[in-house]
């Protein structure tokens, strides 16, 4: 799946080396609600292997590519519930270069696209800390909404979720602001 900025794919064995070094980062871990990793390399590559070799049907991942390549973070749902057509979503753009640049708010909507329109989806929730004002914004930019506040091991987290309509009706307006300018540019001409 490609944007404007990035595109999303499934996860490869070469990926290892970079996740490894964002779950290490003090950083990253504290925006992620945990603690740094550190487990050696070795045993993570091992864990990863396994990890690609076992999909689930209930958890996908995705790597975040630069439209040149570069592997800048990772994209999933999980806890998907065929049932109720709900998934948690979760994004971490580990390359810090790339923060503040609409790379991870593009990243999501290439994730939602596909969970709306090829899966059975009504709505995608997520929890993000609650003073992580960077992700939130672009988690908003996105369609999503605080729901209400969640405490989960000693972390203070904001539920936000997208159900399928109100991303339905946001899909259609931005079909019509790109309608708009592409007639506006017309007629400019």
């Amino acid at each position: 799946m490609q944007g404007e900025k990035v595109s999303i794919r499934e996860k490869r064995l070469i990926d290892a080396e970079d996740d490894h070094a964002w779950r290490c980062d003090p950083e990253l871990a504290r925006l992620d609600a945990a603690s740094p990793l550190r487990m050696e390399f070795s045993e993570y590559l091992r864990q990863f292997k396994q990890e690609l070799e076992h999909s689930s049907a209930w958890s996908r991942r995705f790597g975040i590519d630069t439209l040149d390549g570069k592997h800048i973070g990772n994209c999933m749902y999980y806890d998907v519930d065929f049932f109720r057509g709900a998934a948690e979503l979760g994004i971490l753009v580990g390359n810090r270069e790339h923060w503040s640049g609409g790379y991870g708010s593009e990243a999501v909507k290439l994730l939602l696209y596909h969970m709306f329109t090829e899966m059975p989806m009504k709505k995608v929730y997520l929890h993000t800390l609650e003073n992580n004002f960077r992700a939130q914004k672009a988690f908003e930019k996105c369609g999503f909404k605080v729901i209400r506040p969640v405490k989960r091991g000693g972390w203070e987290f904001l539920l936000m979720e997208l159900k399928k309509e109100r991303w339905t009706e946001l899909q259609k307006e931005e079909e019509n602001r790109v309608a708009r300018a592409k007639a506006k540019e017309a007629s400019s001409i």
